[in-house]
């Protein structure tokens, strides 16, 4: 049975709103790139992979947004925990993936506020729905970040060990998500729902990329 949030949980929820969009994300594990120098980027490949990487960080904001939802109207405590467990890890991506923006000298996204909410409110549907469902929900957006981390790997300057180190965890952490949530009973989502959660996601990698 769905449990209304208390005045507390309420508070809390909206804290972390405002540590994800506004405060610096702090990692328990150790940065991916600590041990890695700095490479000599041209100009351009500077600005493509800041672009990669504030697409990444776009995407760690709506994960938060996603999971906290999700979390909100899940049912059953073990996926209620398995959505906090994932997304504490994307907390650690938050960290890293801002870190190397700010090494790059660049900027987040201008639109992460609109992405969170818009993830919030999905999160929130996929919960009401109920569990298997949730749990599908957040399969399927983990094996299409994987999908989206792989092809940055491609994308990224050769030379760029940082950026690369930092995408090639986060997609071991996705791949990870994924395989709990299909253990825990995930539904598999239908045809026409991956497909539209693909072109949103699109829309949303575009804008992040250059704004």
């Amino acid at each position: 049975m769905l449990k209304l949030p208390t005045i507390d949980q309420f508070i809390g929820e909206f804290d972390t709103v405002l540590r994800t969009l506004a405060a610096p994300a702090a990692s328990v594990r150790p940065h991916p790139d600590r041990e890695l120098a700095e490479a000599d980027l041209t100009e351009a490949e500077k600005t493509h992979a800041a672009g990669l990487m504030r697409v990444n960080h776009c995407g760690e904001v709506c994960a938060q947004a996603l999971y906290q939802g999700q979390a909100l109207t899940a049912r059953e405590p073990a996926a209620r925990e398995a959505l906090k467990q994932a997304a504490a890890e994307e907390v650690e991506h938050l960290a890293w993936t801002r870190q190397r923006l700010d090494e790059l000298g660049s900027h987040r996204s201008v639109f992460n506020p609109l992405w969170y909410a818009g993830s919030f409110a999905m999160g929130v549907t996929a919960g009401l729905i109920g569990d298997k469902w949730n749990l599908g929900f957040l399969a399927e957006t983990e094996r299409q970040v994987t999908a989206h981390l792989e092809s940055h790997l491609t994308q990224l300057p050769e030379q760029d060990a940082k950026s690369r180190a930092i995408v090639t965890q986060m997609a071991i952490d996705e791949t990870s998500h994924a395989e709990q949530a299909v253990a825990l009973g995930a539904a598999e989502l239908p045809s026409p729902v991956a497909k539209l959660m693909t072109l949103t996601s699109k829309v949303m990698t575009n804008l992040s990329y250059r704004i």
